[in-house]
């Protein structure tokens, strides 16, 4: 059967998900430098303000994910591109635990990419709506519930992808669900206990991580005016790469 134009044309039109979205490279980088300057308080523990920017860090990771699972086809769960996705989380969830512990040395958490994991799985279920997407994301949410523990940002952080595609999909008031998660994943007594006696650390950290998803939400609907170098999959090595290095200098300034 011969080729029409229409089809043709069909063909040359690129899958959503193949379309590079500046606003989106550049949150991926907000990710990575907010990331860097929260961990950098491990060298040099008189800079403990970084832990205000790095409640950007999480968030912004969220929201690369929920941006991707929103440019997917619904229902087209499993694809190679997702199998692809998956995997390497998997696989770097799992290379980046060594360094991860030794850095952060004594931590009682998993890295941060087991937490992102679950997020993906549980943001499938509630984009793609299938009955085999619906489950694995109640398994990935049962297992975030038990792991609440050792997760990094406990079952909230994993429902934070999920909320922010909500808010993709429905801009308006249903922005403040990914904001409020974001403060109660970050909320321990003493900054509750900061905030109500007016302290400002506190109150910058709570703030932070109240604005961040909104500025994200934000940042993800503009076009920018400049070239935006693409983070592609070495995003993913520079997790644990980051971690060994910020290790050596720290070892180096001893």
């Amino acid at each position: 059967m011969p080729r029409t134009d229409k089809t043709m044309a069909a063909e040359q039109v690129p899958s959503p998900s193949s379309i590079r979205n500046g606003s989106l490279d550049l949150i991926k980088w907000l990710a990575m430098l907010t990331m860097v300057m929260d961990h950098l308080r491990y060298i040099w523990p008189e800079a403990n303000g970084l832990y205000v920017p790095g409640r950007i860090a999480f968030p912004f990771f969220c929201l690369a994910i929920a941006a991707n699972v929103a440019r997917s086809r619904v229902g087209d769960v499993f694809t190679a591109e997702n199998a692809r996705y998956l995997g390497w989380l998997l696989l770097f969830a799992a290379l980046s635990e060594v360094p991860y512990r030794s850095y952060f040395y004594g931590t009682t958490s998993l890295n941060v990419l087991p937490t992102l994991l679950l997020g993906l799985v549980i943001a499938w279920g509630v984009h793609h709506q299938t009955r085999e997407a619906c489950v694995m994301a109640l398994a990935a949410a049962a297992l975030a519930f038990v792991l609440d523990g050792p997760l990094m940002y406990g079952f909230i952080g994993a429902l934070v992808p999920a909320a922010l595609l909500v808010a993709i999909r429905q801009p308006g008031l249903l922005w403040l669900l990914p904001a409020a998660l974001c403060v109660l994943m970050n909320a321990r007594d003493h900054l509750l206990s900061g905030v109500a006696s007016y302290q400002l650390y506190p109150i910058l950290v709570l703030a932070t991580a109240f604005v961040a998803p909104l500025f994200g939400l934000w940042l993800l609907r503009q076009s920018t005016g400049f070239n935006v170098w693409p983070v592609r999959r070495w995003g993913y090595i520079f997790y644990p790469v980051h971690l060994v290095i910020l290790q050596l200098v720290r070892i180096a300034t001893l």
